[in-house]
């Protein structure tokens, strides 16, 4: 079935490339099967860098950047244009350097790994913490509120609150699994409640409701709480310039 499916994907991405007349550079596996916390029925959420003829690229009228290939119960398939990609790497795009790192690989080429390689030093890290921060937050106070909750949601909140952790202590780009972050050194405590949620939704429904877990609540309360007050005391790391950039966009398109 797995290979049945990555053929499925490799057919979709050469239609790709054939109807939209580009060439894809990079195509990876985002979301949840990407961190290994997927369910038997989760959907494949894959992801594409993409690059058009150069005579494109200097056209008056703006061309769209990005390509929304499909989406339905089994596969949700899109892509950026190289230049977006270039651009959002300029502003520290967490979800852009996740996609950067993903485990799961469909098609990757010599031209992303040099586009990769410069792009690396634009990675922000309070950028990649307001990110992770936000995105633990808003799953915290949507789902993690009552007194059952689905377990699932404890990890789409832990997972981006121990990214900000790795950031924090490393000073670098996060692994995207969830079991990667895990192996940073965490209270006893936690994680052994970790592991027994963990368990429990192993044997249980993504949809069934269990009962809130002090231990794992509180740990993500005042994290969210920590980074929110951390971030404001940090200053901009952002990388201002551009040459490296523009220069790889143009190496590029000269092929």
């Amino acid at each position: 079935m797995v290979s049945d499916i990555r053929n499925e994907i490799l057919d979709k991405l050469s239609e790709i490339e054939e109807k939209e007349n580009v060439r894809i550079i990079y195509a990876v596996e985002s979301g949840s099967r990407a961190w290994g916390v997927e369910s038997p029925d989760s959907d494949y959420d894959v992801r594409f860098i993409y690059i058009r003829n150069k005579e494109d690229y200097l056209k008056l009228q703006e061309m769209r950047d990005v390509i929304e290939w499909q989406l339905d119960n089994v596969l949700d398939i899109n892509g950026w244009d190289l230049k977006k990609t270039l651009i959002q790497f300029h502003k520290g795009n967490a979800t852009l350097f996740e996609w950067a790192n993903s485990p799961i690989v469909y098609k990757k080429s010599d031209e992303w790994q040099v586009v990769y390689e410069g792009a690396k030093k634009y990675f922000s890290k309070k950028i990649a913490l307001y990110h992770y921060y936000g995105t633990a937050n808003n799953t915290f106070k949507q789902y993690l509120q009552d007194d059952v909750v689905r377990y699932k949601k404890y990890i789409y909140a832990l997972r981006p609150l121990l990214a900000c952790k790795y950031i924090e202590d490393n000073h670098s780009i996060p692994p995207v699994r969830f079991d990667e972050l895990l192996m940073q050194k965490l209270p006893e405590d936690l994680s052994d409640e970790i592991d027994k949620m963990l368990d429990i939704k192993s044997r249980s429904d993504e949809k069934d409701l269990n009962p809130q877990l002090p231990v794992i609540k509180s740990y993500i309360e005042n994290e969210i709480n920590r980074y929110e007050q951390l971030i404001k005391t940090m200053d901009d790391d952002r990388t201002a310039d551009w040459e490296t950039l523009n220069k790889l966009f143009l190496e590029i398109l000269e092929g």
